[in-house]
Formats: structure tokens, sequence, C-alpha cells
């Protein structure tokens, strides 16, 4: 109901990782909300924990949405530069990805961009407004480095570009976001490759000579290399949502350093800070622990959905997966197990079932119960920094009304009954991300089913009971329940 969403608008509260605390959210410029999330790196296919991240931020987008703002979202695919990896050194991941498969750089990337396309249709994620790649902006990166230069916070040496970070530190906090002093972070730091070409051993690079194993090498005023990875970002958000934008979003491991130096190079460049927020999504654990594919706890998000992975005997829909991650708020850690997963599908069955009961009940004259209420906390609880599992609690308690409706203990009248079946329909479809048909028989299944169902029931009146298990658990690993009753079989 406009009305309501009008006044809701107003209540947003978004958690700041750069302040520390909830804040209210008034877009830059009214009615509009410019928001980017660093997206994936296409040397691999993205884990569950990536797709974590974008569920997350799909969300968010969604809400925004929802509240009537115009959104533009931009999300950035990594396809070119120096990655740190987890010794701290910046390294050549598409080219060290691209000689072990024998293939070129483009073939890696298109190869895994496919991959990822195809994982956004199956999670039921929204395509982002934009969605660019480093390669595409190379001479924006550039010109940026060339700002930073004219500025005096970087400095070239052999043909590489590194960011001044002592110099900038005079005029800018290096550190604001992550709270790391740049004095602790010496003890941390290994002996690198090119630390003796520094200044600092802080400095991190804007632009990397290329050397004889670079697979991808592009010209500049310093010499053929290729960017550094933090650069992009800062590129491609000011390209398209200016300067200073609304919402920066990404992982909590993406925190220190990739945004604490897209902080440094814009501020180095235009001497603004990039974005108003900063929002960062938490990790997920498997079983109790990080993921992690040491531990053995580690799948890809098309394994689960495909029963392809030995962490869990059945196969689980996406629908089902999505509401799971749902019900941990963004900034919290998730542990994702075999009796977690089984509790959402049944979850998602409820609620689905509640809302097609809802969509054919009775009316009376009046309500029993304050529905707007009801409806008024679906809001509260995603303005309270999109806190989907309260929203969820908040929808769980519409699902017990509506029981009580259908068992004729509640009432609920026709103007209360459209509200509140269109807030459902709303939080559920389009803030949530589900699918009400996720957990519903397919009807082209129907006469595939009475089929299989058929010759269970001959193997079991054949006492053939190795058949019937052998049918039964065979749909259970694709999803699909048998429950026997006194008088026929069902499935779901």
């Amino acid at each position: 109901m406009k009305s309501m969403k009008d006044q809701k608008i107003k209540g947003l509260k978004i958690y700041n990782t750069l302040t520390g605390t909830k804040e209210g959210f008034t877009p830059i410029h009214e009615d509009y909300v410019g928001m980017y999330v660093c997206g994936p790196t296409l040397y691999s296919e993205p884990h569950m924990g990536n797709m974590r991240t974008f569920i997350n931020f799909d969300l968010v987008y969604r809400y925004l949405i929802y509240l009537g703002y115009k959104v533009k979202y931009v999300r950035n695919i990594t396809d070119a530069g120096h990655i740190t990896n987890s010794a701290g050194e910046q390294e050549d991941s598409i080219g060290k990805a691209a000689r072990l498969e024998q293939l070129q750089p483009l073939e890696i990337v298109y190869k895994y961009n496919v991959r990822f396309q195809n994982l956004q249709k199956i999670y039921n994620l929204l395509p982002p407004t934009i969605e660019p790649t480093a390669t595409g902006h190379i001479q924006e990166q550039i010109e940026i480095i060339e700002k930073i230069m004219e500025n005096g916070f970087a400095y070239e040496v052999n043909g590489s570009v590194y960011f001044d970070v002592q110099t900038y530190k005079k005029s800018f906090n290096y550190g604001e976001l992550s709270g790391r002093k740049v004095e602790e972070l010496e003890n941390e730091t290994r002996d690198l490759n090119a630390q003796s070409e520094k200044r600092f051993f802080a400095d991190f690079a804007l632009w990397k000579k290329a050397n004889q194993n670079d697979m991808q090498i592009w010209r500049s005023p310093w010499g053929d290399g290729n960017p550094g990875w933090h650069i992009e970002c800062t590129a491609m958000s000011t390209k398209y949502l200016g300067e200073t934008f609304d919402i920066h979003g990404g992982g909590l491991d993406l925190k220190f350093p990739h945004h604490e130096d897209e902080i440094a190079q814009s501020c180095g460049s235009s001497g603004k800070a990039p974005a108003k927020f900063w929002m960062h999504a938490n990790m997920l654990n498997v079983n109790g622990k990080k993921m992690s594919k040491s531990l053995g706890n580690f799948f890809l998000p098309q394994e689960i959905v495909e029963g392809a992975t030995d962490l869990f005997d059945k196969a689980y829909a996406p629908n089902v997966l999505r509401f799971f991650m749902m019900q941990s708020h963004y900034r919290s850690t998730l542990d994702l197990t075999q009796d977690a997963l089984n509790a959402s599908e049944k979850g998602m069955a409820r609620l689905t079932e509640s809302i097609e009961t809802l969509d054919q009940i009775t009316f009376a004259d009046k309500s029993s119960f304050d529905v707007k209420a009801i409806v008024e906390s679906f809001y509260d609880a995603m303005n309270d920094d999109f806190n989907a599992p309260i929203l969820i609690a908040g929808l769980f308690d519409a699902v017990k009304k509506i029981n009580l409706i259908k068992d004729g203990k509640e009432s609920i009248s026709q103007k209360d009954q459209k509200l509140l079946l269109e807030e459902m329909k709303g939080f559920v479809l389009d803030v949530l991300g589900l699918t009400l048909d996720g957990n519903q028989k397919d009807n082209r299944l129907n006469p595939v089913m009475d089929l299989v169902l058929e010759l269970r029931q001959q193997a079991r009146a054949n006492k053939d009971w190795a058949t019937s298990d052998l049918i039964r658990d065979g749909l259970k690993n694709a999803g699909i329940s048998v429950k026997d009753g006194k008088d026929n079989t069902s499935w779901q």
C-alpha cells in the first residue's frame, strides 16, 4: 500500500561500517539511490560464501526498490589486474588460472562469467543496473592514477606506480574504515616481491609493470603493465555513480585492504570519500566451521541444488537455500547444516501454503486482530538495517493468524485480507526474492509421479521391498518426499 510505504521510507536505518553505528538513511539525491557492490573475480566459479554476499545485497536492492526508490545498482566484474592473495602478495589470478587450464585469459573470463550469470538466474538475483568489467575501463583507471599522482599521493618506480600512504596520512585518515593502524600492520607484512621498490611497507600498487609471466598487458604512460586490484572499483564506481554515492557494499573480507584502499584512492584523486554508507556481509560457515577446501566442507552453489556434494544426502531447491540464508542477518555469521536446510524446507512449505490459504479464505464483516500492525512489523524489521530474520518471524506470526482463521478461531475482513495478502506476497516475492512455486508440485510431474508411485505400490504388494525402497530413496535424492498413508501415498 502506497501510503504505508511513503511513511516507512523515512524510517530506514542502515549500519554504517565507517561509523560503527546505525544511521538514518537519506539518499544524496531525493528518490534516487546509487549503490556499488564488489562483484566476482572471474578466475573460478564463486563458492557458496560468495553467493551469500550477492544474495544479501540482492535483498538490499530489492527492498530499496520496494520502498519506491529508483536504484542504480552497479556491480563490477573483475577480469583483469593483480589480486591480493591469501599470503598478501599480488598475483595475476586470471593468468594463473589460464595457464593451469591451458586457455587464454578471455576464455577463462568468459567460461566463469557464463557460470556466474547462470547462478544469478538459479538463485533468483535481480540483475544489476550496470555490470561493468575491469578490462572495459583501463583508460578510466589510468586517468585516476594520473590524478592521484598529480595530487602528490603516488609515485612511479621502474614502470610501476604505488600509492604513497605516508604522504596521504598527512591529509587523510588511512585506516578509518577498518580501524587498522598502519604501525600495527608492519609486523604482519611479509618480505614480498617488489617490497624494496616501495617507499613505505604499506604502499600499494596502482599499476604494475608487466613481467614475462603476465598474460594480460596494457599500455600506459609508465610503460606496459596492468592495473592493481583496488583501482578498478574506484574507476567504475566514479564513472557510473559519481565521486560520492550512497552505498558501497561487499563481503567482510574486503573491508581491508580493498575497501580501505578504495577510500584512499578516491580521496587521493578527488579529495572526496566515495560512499556515505559502507555495508559488509558476513561469512558463511558449514557444519560449524569456516568454509574451506582444506577442511573438506567446501562446495559450489550449483552442487547443492544438483545433490552433487557429499556434505548433504539430498539436493535442495535454490528457493530453500535462499530462504535459509534470509534467516540470518547479513552482518551475522551463518552456519549451513543439513538440519537447518531441512527446517527451511519445511518452513518455506508452510509459508507458501498459508499464502494460498489466505488467497481463498472466507471473509468476515470485521477482523478479530490488528492486521495493520502485522504489516507494519514487516516494514519495521526491514527498516532496521534490512533485518530479514525479524521479517520472517513477522511473516510466521501472520501464518499463525491465517491458520486460526482457517480453523474458525479468528476472522478477517475483505479489506484486511487484501492488505495482508498483498503485503505478504510483496515481502516474500519482491523483497525476499522467493518464489511461491519453489516447493510446490509441478503439474507436468503429476502423470510421471502417478506412474512411479503405481510401480512402487505394485512392488510393495509383491513384497519386493528392495525395489520399493530403491524408488523411495531415488525420489528423496531428487528432492521429492514420499509419505505412505493408511489409504494412499502422497508426494511433495
